[in-house]
């Protein structure tokens, strides 16, 4: 079927980033969608484990991206949300997808090459996990995986295992397509425009959190990198002025406009007000959901539980076709 699958890793505080490109392209599909099993939007908590991680900070940033879901308007009445690692299909599955991936294909995936080799304490599951990411998105079926040019070779390899698994054990799994959806918001640090702005950075300066407050807004836009560039052009868009271009981008995605502006004070105030309205009515909704917890926990328990049950039959298939 033609599903909608997205998951989100929880190494950090959501930001003004994830909202407009993912969060928001979210609740578009839920939009579009005629039943909770067309959309699924989970937290894949175990990809966190790759690197270390504070087991009550992690538990906290969870707690809190799942909130967020929920304060972006996603209803679990029209969507499934779940968590992964309360699916244990999802670790069942990557390790019968380890036994069909090579060495030789994990030791050429990009993150593994970047975080991990030559690193001693690097993480056997850093190396491994592109087979989870694999199961992942095999378990539900999709016919079409959206991907960003960063996670691209995971689908693509998620693509190799299925077709050798299936040429090899019998056809158990629906081997999706890749498709680059059209550009969107692609909101970059603002101290470092050069860079993506990140959610699990550790110096956050340049990075909007969703739940920052609005002075809090209004100081890291202040503070934002522009360039020394002076006259009634130099708000403009363009290669050689990354800065003032993430600003412009952040402007229109937020819905405002950058029509009659000339300074860079007028466009980081334009940036500030336009960012403060994006996030409002998504902070007054985390404010009054953060107050029931127990009901957050159980929209993620019931959405796991609806998980089970979708990708019990593809686990049963894939294990049975290889004997077991």
């Amino acid at each position: 079927m033609d599903r909608n699958l997205s998951l989100i890793t929880p190494t950090g505080r959501l930001t003004l980033g994830n909202h407009l490109g993912a969060l928001r392209r979210f609740v578009e599909a839920q939009d579009a969608a005629s039943s909770p099993d067309d959309c699924f939007f989970g937290l894949c908590d175990l990809h966190a484990l790759t690197t270390p991680q504070d087991p009550a900070e992690l538990r906290a940033t969870i707690t809190e991206m799942a909130t967020l879901f929920l304060a972006a308007g996603l209803d679990p009445s029209r969507v499934t949300l779940f968590r992964q690692s309360r699916v244990p299909a999802h670790r069942e599955l990557s390790y019968l997808l380890e036994c069909t991936a090579y060495t030789g294909e994990l030791n050429r995936m990009i993150q593994f090459k970047e975080k991990g080799r030559g690193v001693p304490s690097t993480r056997v599951s850093l190396y491994t996990y592109p087979a989870l990411m694999a199961a992942d998105i095999l378990l539900y079926r999709p016919l079409v995986v959206p991907v960003g040019d960063d996670q691209r070779q995971h689908v693509e390899l998620t693509r190799d295992l299925a077709i050798r698994f299936n040429h090899t054990y019998g056809p158990v799994f629906v081997v999706p397509e890749v498709r680059t959806p059209a550009a969107g918001a692609r909101v970059m640090d603002l101290q470092d425009p050069a860079k993506k702005m990140s959610k699990s950075i550790a110096n956050d300066a340049g990075v909007i959190r969703l739940t920052d407050a609005p002075d809090v807004v209004r100081r890291k836009v202040a503070r934002a990198v522009t360039d020394s560039d002076t006259g009634p052009d130099a708000v403009r868009s363009s290669e050689d002025k990354p800065g003032v271009t993430n600003l412009l981008d952040i402007l229109t995605a937020c819905g405002g406009s950058a029509d009659g502006i000339t300074t860079y004070g007028a466009l980081k105030s334009a940036v500030t007000e336009a960012v403060v309205a994006t996030l409002e009515p998504l902070q007054k909704a985390y404010v009054e959901l953060a107050d029931d917890p127990a009901y957050v926990a159980s929209v993620f328990t019931s959405g796991s539980e609806r998980c089970r049950e979708v990708t019990a039959s593809v686990l049963a298939d894939a294990t049975a076709a290889m004997g077991l």
